[in-house]
Parts: C-alpha cells; sequence; structure tokens
C-alpha cells in the first residue's frame, strides 16, 4: 500500500527549480562575489552542491560550499533522545563578511532555520545570511522566511512532505505523504 498522496515535483520539475533558485541568487546579490552556500544536513547538502553546480555553469565561478550539522542547536533536542548522533560540520572557509545561502530541503515551523543561524554564527559573523528552499509548506512558528523558494506547497499539518534526493533514497522527487502513514512505515 502506498502511502504517496500526491508527486508534486518529479525529477526535472526538481532539477528546474533549484535552476530557479540557483539563477535568483546571482541576480539578488549582484553576481557571486562574496557568496557561499551551506546545507544543512541532511537533505539541505546535496541541494547546495546542485546550486553550486548550477551557478558554476552560468557564471563560471565555483561558491564555497559547506555543511551544517544543527544537531546540538535543536530546540527539541532532549525530546528526541537522550544520546543525539552528531554529523561532521563542514565549512572550510571563513564565513566573516560573507553572503552566506542556507540551503534546505523544506521549512515548515522554522524551528531548524533557527537553529542553523545559531550554529551558523557559532562558526563566524557573516555580512548577511539567507535562506533557500526547495519547498515551503507554511505553518511557521516562528518570523522567518525564505528569500528563495524552489515551491510553496501548502499542506495540513497531518501531511508530511518528502523531497527524495538519490544520495538518500534512489531516486529524486517531492511527494506528499500521510503523516500517519508515513510514520507508520518508519
Amino acid at each position: 500500500m502506498s502511502s504517496i498522496k500526491a508527486v508534486i515535483m518529479d525529477e526535472a520539475a526538481l532539477k528546474r527549480a533549484v535552476m530557479r533558485i540557483s539563477h535568483e541568487i546571482t541576480e539578488r546579490n549582484h553576481g557571486t562575489e562574496s557568496l557561499a552556500l551551506v546545507g544543512i544536513k541532511r537533505r539541505g547538502v546535496p541541494l547546495a552542491r546542485m546550486i553550486a553546480e548550477n551557478i558554476e555553469q552560468n557564471e563560471g565561478v565555483r561558491l564555497p560550499t559547506g555543511s551544517l550539522d544543527i544537531t546540538l542547536y535543536r530546540d527539541d533536542l532532549s525530546s528526541i533522545t537522550e544520546l543525539p548522533s552528531v554529523n561532521a560540520t563542514d565549512i572550510n572557509f571563513s564565513l566573516t563578511n560573507l553572503t552566506v545561502i542556507l540551503v534546505d530541503d523544506v521549512i515548515y515551523t522554522g524551528r531548524t532555520v533557527r537553529a542553523a543561524i545559531d550554529a551558523l554564527f557559532s562558526l563566524g559573523r557573516p555580512a548577511s545570511v539567507h535562506l533557500a528552499v526547495l519547498v515551503d509548506r507554511g505553518h511557521r512558528e516562528l518570523p522567518l522566511r525564505p528569500d528563495y523558494v524552489g515551491k510553496n506547497i501548502p499542506t495540513s499539518k497531518s501531511e508530511f512532505v518528502a523531497v527524495n534526493l538519490p544520495e538518500f533514497d534512489n531516486r529524486t522527487s517531492v511527494e506528499i505523504h500521510d503523516l500517519e502513514i508515513f510514520t507508520s512505515l518508519g
């Protein structure tokens, strides 16, 4: 039995959305000077790499790209596990005076973004921070709004948006699932 309610983006649509985000980043920042991309682990990392590849193809410049683990900055850490698994943050460049584009797959309540900003500022002081997300599904609990959005998808709180990427899922798509069914499949 399939738990998929709807496929919102297939591989081609996802790639078009990421390409559009890539163009918007360079347009709004008047090029690539002083820009860096930081993907929020897990699925923000391959999306950041895709954006970096698109910008390199379009502009001839490879942006510094890193990955950010927000585990210890989550406000719900104690309710998730007693022994959190911390993955390595990989940012091998100085954030000082850069415009950092945080990249994530889905924005929902905004709590992941808040944690990412805290984690980012523990590593340095960027000139500014922008947010790029593949999917904005609404239902914000914090006053945060992405600067670059691949697709706005109105959802109910009883639904889950699954971004499938080859690195984790062996396919590329965005799907809506019923939350009850999705969590029971674990």
